[in-house]
C-alpha cells in the first residue's frame, strides 16, 4: 500500500508524475493556504507532504497537524518558514534540497552582477523605447567587471559557485564566512572572519548566505557606508539579510552605482519604489527557475519523504 502524502501547490509535471508513481499523492492545482493544508492532512491522514517557502511550518502549524505526519519536505534549500526545533521536538523530519540548485542560483547571481555592471536594464529601456539617439563615448557608461574585486557573503555552495564564474570573469575573489574554507575550496579567494572588515574591499558585492535571526539586516546603513564608492550590490539570498530602506537610502545618495536584485523583504509585495531605479536590475526570485533544477528540488524532496517513511533518516534532514 502507498503512502498518502500531500503536494498542496502546483508541482511541476515531471514531479507530480512521480509522486503519483510512488505515493498515494494529493497533488493542488494551486498554492494552498495553511489552514488548507492543515484541513487536507487531516482529511487524507497524510503521512508526509512537500511544501514551498511561503507555507509557513510554524510550531502552531505543527500542533494543528494530524499525528499521521511524520515527514515534512520543502522543496527549496532555504529552511526559514521551518520551525525546527518545534519539528524535532514533536519528531516530525524537516527537510530542505542542497546542492540541487546550486549551479542555476549562481547562474542568476551573475546575470544579476552583469546587469547592474552594465547598465542592462537601462539598455533595454532604451530599445524598447526605439533607440533612436546615439550617445557619446561619455554617455551610458557601465563598471568593467573583469579585475574588479567580489565580496562573497556566505561561502557555501552557492557562494563558492558563484565565485567559480565570477573568476572567468577574471575578478579576484574576497569572502566572508563562519569558518574558513580548505585551501580547495577556497581557490585562492582571500577570507575575512568578520564583515565589516571585508566590506571596503568590495568594489562588487553579493549576499549568498541564508536568512537566519543572525543575518537579518546584516546589510544596513552601517554596513552599506563601508563599502567603496560606486560599488555594485547584489542579492540572490533571501531578503531579510537587507534592510531596504537603507539600500534605498544608498541608492539616492548615488553611493552604489547600482544594484541586483532576487530576493525582498516582502514577496510578492516588494517595495514599489525600487523599480524606479533605472540603476537596479530586479527578478522575481527566480533563481533556481529552471526545468531541470524545479524537477530536481521536487525529485530531491520525494525522495526524502520516501526514505523518512520507509524507517530511515532522510538524507537532508534539518535535525
Amino acid at each position: 500500500m502507498k503512502h498518502s502524502i500531500l503536494l498542496p501547490y502546483r508541482a511541476p509535471q515531471n514531479v507530480a508524475i512521480l509522486a503519483n508513481q510512488r505515493f498515494d499523492a494529493v497533488i493542488a492545482d494551486r498554492e494552498l493556504t495553511i489552514d488548507e493544508v492543515i484541513a487536507l492532512a487531516h482529511e487524507k491522514q497524510a503521512r508526509g507532504m512537500v511544501v514551498v517557502p511561503k507555507q509557513k511550518i510554524t510550531k502552531e502549524v505543527l500542533e494543528k497537524l494530524p499525528e499521521s505526519v511524520k515527514v515534512i519536505a520543502t522543496s527549496s534549500v532555504g529552511f526559514d518558514h521551518l520551525d525546527v526545533a518545534a519539528a524535532k521536538a514533536r519528531g516530525v523530519y524537516l527537510t530542505n534540497t542542497p546542492d540541487v540548485l546550486t549551479e542555476c542560483t549562481a547562474d542568476i547571481a551573475m546575470l544579476l552582477l552583469l546587469n547592474a555592471c552594465r547598465r542592462g536594464r537601462e539598455y533595454m529601456e532604451i530599445m524598447d523605447s526605439g533607440w533612436r539617439k546615439s550617445y557619446s563615448q561619455s554617455e551610458m557608461l557601465g563598471v568593467k567587471v573583469s579585475g574588479k574585486t567580489l565580496g562573497i557573503y556566505g561561502m557555501g555552495r552557492i557562494g563558492q559557485a558563484v565565485a567559480d564564474r565570477a573568476r572567468g570573469f577574471g575578478m579576484k575573489i574576497v569572502y566572508c564566512n563562519r569558518r574558513r574554507l580548505p585551501p580547495e575550496l577556497e581557490k585562492g579567494a582571500t577570507y575575512f572572519s568578520d564583515l565589516h572588515e571585508m566590506l571596503p574591499h568590495c568594489q562588487i558585492l553579493s549576499l549568498n548566505a541564508p536568512g537566519t535571526a543572525e543575518t537579518k539586516h546584516i546589510i544596513n546603513d552601517e554596513t552599506l557606508a563601508l563599502l567603496p564608492n560606486n560599488a555594485v550590490f547584489i542579492n540572490v539570498a533571501r531578503g531579510t539579510l537587507v534592510d531596504e530602506a537603507a539600500l534605498i537610502r544608498a541608492l539616492k545618495s548615488g553611493k552604489l552605482f547600482a544594484a541586483g536584485l532576487d530576493v525582498f523583504e516582502n514577496e510578492p509585495a516588494y517595495n514599489l519604489e525600487l523599480k524606479e531605479f533605472h540603476n537596479v536590475f530586479l527578478t522575481p526570485h527566480m533563481g533556481s527557475a529552471t526545468q531541470e533544477t524545479r524537477d530536481a528540488m521536487g525529485y530531491r524532496a520525494l525522495e526524502n519523504i520516501e526514505q523518512a517513511l520507509n524507517g530511515q533518516r532522510p538524507q537532508d534532514s534539518l535535525w
